[in-house]
């Protein structure tokens, strides 16, 4: 399950207490009955443990929420609790005394599971909202983090549950299901999974229910209101998706997927489901883009488990075959690619790294742009390494391997290993124990002619402050005549290393991984000005419009008081404040009355943008400040950022400040109306690339991409 910090942090408490040998499925029969606005349920669980203890006493222990007052139904087992999980505020710890010859134990408890959805703030303005776990009028969300079955660590779970509820409700759980049938005073649900699974989750409200098979499992949708468009839309995108991942990867591993519409709002993705928040479902990037990165945690996460221990390997090889390869897929990968690089260049330094293999879960920028670009990156040059079809070799070897078992980086190395048929270390070492990445530069380019032909020699440096990476360096040379453009793959194993190319025809320009297809941080002339970069600076001032009218004030304020939340480097001033801008950090102009504007416009590119108190004009393009909120960013003569953010009425700014924090990688943006509404956004373009060389004046010729890893699918006419 992909949850929160708190919600990740308090499943990493619940360490080993007893080590079972064997098999480590403990076998759950539930038969559960939910009373939501009293908050209480009450559970009978008859449960197979797996194999023996190690301890000759047949000792067992297990995790429950408090207050659920555990009773044993079995003969002679003897139960104790034996206090508090230390490190939770909701788990209790309980031993099972067992008798030789008894292998099924009956479990009865009840009780009220009932905690806030809370909210923490993560970066500047992001916040997130997730409970361990309730039950209530407006749903029900029980986890292995509520404690509400008897989770005994180090193992797995499979289960058959009936759930009992109110008339109206539905009840969903991984796995196969609902099976549903009326009863008396309400409705009883009921879902089973044989397969070893890592949790076991359970969610209710009174749904409305859509359906339609698929050739790889049901496809589901549990709404909150009737919306028949919109569960269609969810529906073909559930069978398009199992389509072509069952084709990359392998069957689907479960009966069905369902999205989920959660009561808070929530990204979550569970064993064959996703719980998403009724904004998040809504917006309508997200089919295609959230959407099918959930369904595809199906097969990396929640069937193949994530050893913890050695790093979560998971998030990096999703967003790779999910988010980037939809983009590859469109003719945008390099731009993928190079965005992924641009965020952990700027969300991580010396002090903000992190070893992939360190890497267990987001809690926010930084954390994500460790272990989710740069570990997606790690597989992309794996790709380019090994070439298209034994990567993908690799991935389905590991995946029919590794279902339903915990598996880690190494196991990943091992399947890419057998399928190579050599050895992976320098591939996989220095990226997941390391911090860091390369910064390279340019140096001394030479043409000569050689005999009948032509020799390219270049200089090349790796200027990081970290130790040498070793690497495979993309050069492409662009040549005149019908040569056009060769792409080479180099062996930088020093800090400063020459190179020479042989050639058929003169070299028209040199560029060193002009398609951003290796790890490496950016070089600053490769980088335009963006949101990004002042949303991680490491000191930013938010400077208020005193002269704005009151409403608009008081509008900004709140907008400031929201994006420096739990957020110490941010400050806030008034315009009025005696002084100058601050020479350091990064810099929010808020307000077109804001007095420090002047700056902000004396630094953008007159060609590019201009404005006044009536009309802003980008790009070609004219907006009205009365139905228009720019954002802008820039950086002055010094290198300090500038960024700029006007709304043109309070009752636009609620939204701006919820909005603008998830656009980092763009320049600008322009929304419109009180939603509002995006209407424009973009990167400032960057002219050239230091890392780039022109030997003649001839014209740039255009690098091809390779093709795309989903252009070898055949999708069948039902899932298009």
């Amino acid at each position: 399950m992909l949850l929160s910090t708190f919600l990740i942090a308090a499943l990493c408490v619940l360490i080993p207490i007893n080590t079972l040998a064997g098999d480590n499925t403990v076998r759950h029969h539930l038969v559960v009955t939910l009373s939501p606005e009293a908050g209480h349920l009450e559970v009978t669980d008859r449960f197979t443990l797996p194999g023996k203890p190690v301890n000759q006493d047949r000792k067992f222990t297990f995790l429950l929420h408090k207050g659920l007052s555990p009773r044993v139904r079995t003969t002679g087992v003897r139960l104790k609790s034996i206090g508090k999980l230390q490190g939770s505020v909701n788990l209790e710890r309980y031993a099972l005394h067992i008798p030789e010859g008894v292998d099924e134990i009956t479990l009865h408890y009840a009780g009220v599971i009932r905690h806030a959805v809370e909210s923490a703030y993560e970066d500047v303005g992001k916040r997130r909202e997730g409970t361990r776990g309730t039950i209530g009028g407006d749903g029900v969300f029980l986890s292995g983090v509520s404690g509400w079955y008897p989770l005994f660590p180090d193992t797995l779970q499979s289960f058959q549950m009936n759930v009992s509820l109110p008339p109206g409700w539905l009840a969903i759980s991984q796995g196969a299901g609902p099976a549903q049938q009326e009863v008396e005073n309400g409705v009883q649900v009921q879902w089973r999974e044989d397969q070893p699974q890592d949790d076991i989750y359970l969610i209710a409200a009174p749904f409305k229910f859509y359906h339609r098979e698929t050739q790889h499992g049901e496809a589901q949708v549990f709404l909150r209101n009737r919306d028949v468009a919109l569960a269609e839309r969810y529906l073909q995108a559930t069978s398009h998706y199992l389509e072509i991942y069952s084709q990359l990867l392998g069957p689907y591993p479960y009966a069905k997927f369902a999205l989920v519409e959660n009561f808070w709002e929530s990204g979550y993705g569970m064993p064959s489901f996703t719980l998403l928040g009724q904004r998040v479902m809504r917006l309508p990037f997200i089919l295609h883009s959230s959407y099918p990165h959930e369904i595809l945690h199906n097969w990396w996460g929640n069937s193949v488990y994530i050893d913890y221990s050695s790093g979560n390997w998971s998030e990096g090889l999703t967003t790779y075959l999910a988010d980037y390869l939809l983009k590859e897929d469109q003719g945008k990968g390099a731009e993928y690619r190079r965005n992924a690089l641009k965020r952990y260049t700027e969300y991580t330094d010396r002090q903000r790294d992190t070893p992939l293999k360190s890497f267990t879960a987001r809690h926010g920028d930084t954390s994500q742009a460790v272990g989710y670009d740069k570990s997606m990156m790690l597989f992309h040059m794996l790709r380019r390494e090994l070439g298209d079809q034994l990567f993908l070799e690799g991935v389905r070897r590991f995946y029919q391997d590794n279902r339903f078992r915990t598996a880690s980086f190494s196991d990943l190395r091992k399947a890419f290993e057998i399928t190579a048929g050599r050895d992976l270390c320098d591939e996989f070492e220095q990226w997941l124990n390391r911090t860091g990445a390369p910064r390279l530069s340019l140096g001394s380019v030479e043409a000569n002619v050689n005999g009948s032909g032509h020799r390219l020699t270049f200089a090349l440096e790796q200027t990081q402050a970290e130790s040498l990476f070793i690497l495979q360096v993309p050069v492409a040379i662009q040549m005149e005549g019908p040569e056009g453009v060769v792409v080479k793959r180099v062996k930088m194993a020093a800090r400063h290393q020459l190179f020479t190319l042989e050639l058929p025809a003169p070299p028209v320009r040199l560029s060193i991984d002009p398609a951003f297809d290796l790890m490496r941080r950016l070089d600053p002339a490769e980088l335009p000005p963006s949101l990004g970069q002042h949303f991680s600076a490491k000191q930013l001032t938010l400077i208020l419009p005193s002269a704005a009218p009151p409403q608009l004030r008081s509008a900004y304020q709140k907008l400031a008081n929201r994006w420096s939340q739990g957020q110490p480097q941010v400050q806030l001033q008034w315009d009025n404040d005696p002084g100058k801008l601050p020479t350091t950090g990064a810099v929010w102009l808020l307000g077109w009355e804001n007095r420090f504007l002047p700056a902000l416009r004396d630094n953008l590119d007159p060609a590019s943008v201009q404005f006044d108190s009536d009309h802003l004009e980008i790009m070609g393009k004219r907006y009205s400040s009365v139905e228009h909120s720019p954002v802008l960013t820039t950086q002055d003569a010094e290198g300090r950022s500038l960024a700029w953010l006007a709304a043109h009425s309070p009752e636009a700014l609620p939204g701006l400040a919820r909005k603008v924090p998830h656009y980092g990688k763009y320049s600008y943006l322009i929304f419109e109306g009180d939603a509002p509404q995006n209407s424009l956004k973009d990167q400032w373009p960057v002219s050239s690339s230091p890392l780039s060389k022109q030997l003649t004046d001839a014209p740039d010729v255009h690098v091809p991409a390779p093709p795309s890893l989903l252009s070898s699918i055949d999708i069948s006419a039902d899932a298009k």
